[in-house]
């Protein structure tokens, strides 16, 4: 089972596989593979996550997510999800909201006192990319891959570039 959400009238699915853990105490069910899908890996209960082989090769979702993150999101939260002065970090965010939370906030947006973050609910950039940037703060919130663009990652599935133009139309 995954995890489906329908997004600007097309359904996309999503997902990323475990990795090397750095020694932070988390919950295994967070990161633990249960599945994998044309380049997509899932969790046991269906929610995307990463794939991090021993040599440092990620997913595609994870380097996908990397360069999304930093085309939408770093401009407020700061390089690799690390905050600013102007928004807080958000490298957590993945783990601490979950998949729903995460969902919810970047599609509807927030409102926290003086703080807010706007709905990207219409932007394609972000809405066709948004298990992409999820799986990478999910990696980025448990240290399992350090700040800076990934080194290696796998090729682009046929089935994630098709789903990607479909989107982006």
């Amino acid at each position: 089972m995954k995890t489906t959400h329908c997004i600007l009238a097309l359904c996309l699915a999503g997902g990323i596989a475990a990795p090397a853990m750095a020694e932070k105490a988390v919950d295994p069910a967070i990161y633990e593979v249960a599945e994998s899908e044309d380049g997509r890996y899932y969790t046991e209960d269906g929610t995307p996550t990463f794939s991090i082989t021993e040599d440092g090769t990620v997913d595609w979702l994870t380097f996908s997510g990397f360069r999304r993150y930093h085309a939408e999101c770093h401009v407020c939260h700061g390089p690799d999800g690390e905050g600013s002065t102007y928004a807080p970090a958000v490298k957590n965010s993945a783990i601490d909201l979950g998949y729903d939370g995460f969902f919810d906030v970047v599609v509807n947006g927030r409102e926290n006192g003086n703080s807010v973050m706007p709905h990207f609910g219409e932007n394609r950039n972000v809405m066709c990319y948004l298990d992409d940037i999820y799986v990478y703060l999910k990696a980025r919130g448990l240290d399992a891959v350090p700040r800076g663009r990934p080194a290696k990652k796998e090729a682009k599935s046929d089935v994630i570039r098709e789903d990607e133009d479909a989107c982006m139309g």
